[in-house]
Order: structure tokens, then sequence, then C-alpha cells
């Protein structure tokens, strides 16, 4: 196993397990267990890479992790193929730490890191997996269903229920975010309309 993940996991569980409200979600699994991973490089991979402004605030040290472990990642193109844009599909990065395509498994939860430069939307998209959002770094807009809009910055979270509407919205700065799925790993994102099954719905 290299170096770099297990420094990356051990990393974000001091940081899980000392938050309230990711272990509410659900507490850091005992069940971790390595993987091999095969490396896949996306553009998105260097804009992270390269983006000197994510490596402030308290998280620090997890965001130096995540780019050192950056280019060995396997990155998801999950909506290669869907109505999306070019850009959003060489800027938009998301890569497992724990869970298909990570260096670690477990039967708990799965974990993602997920990138956003500036200025990029994320369109709205839906899962059967309940979903916790943790800002590390910079700041982004999160609309979901039947929800006011919020801001969050590092430290801030935000929960999705399953199959509820999401969507992600970055301004003037970039954002990095550790993502927790709970439940139902086998069936991915899929895009959907804001109002999904809800006339209430929050748009942007």
């Amino acid at each position: 196993m290299n170096d770099q993940w297990t420094a990356l996991l051990d990393a974000i569980q001091n940081v899980h397990s000392a938050d309230a409200t990711l272990c509410n979600f659900c507490p850091f699994p005992d069940d971790i267990t390595h993987q091999p991973v095969a490396p896949f490089h996306i553009p998105s991979s260097d804009l992270l890479q390269q983006d000197v402004g994510l490596a402030q605030g308290p998280f620090k040290h997890i965001i130096t992790a995540v780019q050192t472990a950056a280019p060995m990642a396997h990155w998801r193109q999950t909506y290669r193929g869907k109505n999306v844009s070019e850009r959003f599909l060489d800027e938009f990065g998301c890569f497992c730490l724990i869970g298909t395509g990570g260096p670690f498994s477990s039967a708990q939860m799965n974990a993602w890191f997920v990138y956003m430069p500036a200025n990029l939307t994320y369109p709205w998209h839906q899962h059967p997996a309940a979903e916790l959002y943790y800002c590390l770094s910079g700041s982004a807009d999160f609309f979901k269903q039947s929800n006011p809009a919020v801001t969050l910055t590092a430290g801030g979270s935000c929960y999705h229920s399953p199959n509820q509407p999401h969507a992600m919205v970055t301004q003037s700065s970039s954002v990095l975010a550790y993502v927790v799925w709970r439940d139902q790993f086998d069936q991915g994102a899929r895009l959907c309309a804001p109002d999904d099954g809800d006339s209430g719905a929050t748009r942007f």
C-alpha cells in the first residue's frame, strides 16, 4: 500500500472521528481493507494539483495529502456521454478513497473527494445513497429539493437524503469537499430535474 494513501486515510479519519455531524451521519468504518488502485487521469486532477489557493485554513494537511495522492487516484468520469458541458467534464473531478476504485474498501460507507474550480455548476443529480458533503476548502452554493440554498465554507456540511435532487455551484473560489455515502453503494448518480417528484424545489 502506498504511503500517500495511508497518510490521507489517517488524516481524514482524524477529522471524521472528531466531527459530530460526520459521526452522526456514519461513524468512521472499522472494517477498512486495502485494495489495488488503477490510476486514471482526467484534466481536473491537474487543476487540483495546481490550485495553490486550496491549502489554507484548518484542513491544510488534508488538502496537501489529497493533492499528493491525486496523480495515483482513479478519477471518475460519471457523466461522460451525458448532457453536460465539455467544460464541466474537463474541470469537475472526484475520486474514491473508500469504495469502488479507491485504495480502501468498507461495507459501512464510501468516501470521496470532490473538486470544482471557480465559476462552475454541478448540475442537478440524485442517487439512492444518503450523502453528506463536508467542505474542506473554498466555498460553494448547495441546492437541494425543497430547501433553501446554503453556502458552505471550510467545516460546513450539507446532507442529501436518498434520491433527493441536489446541485452545487462555485462562485469566485474553488472548492474541495469530503463526501460520504451511506447505504446502497451499488447504484451511482444520475442527472435529473430539480423538481423530480416535488414542485417546491429551489432553482438557480
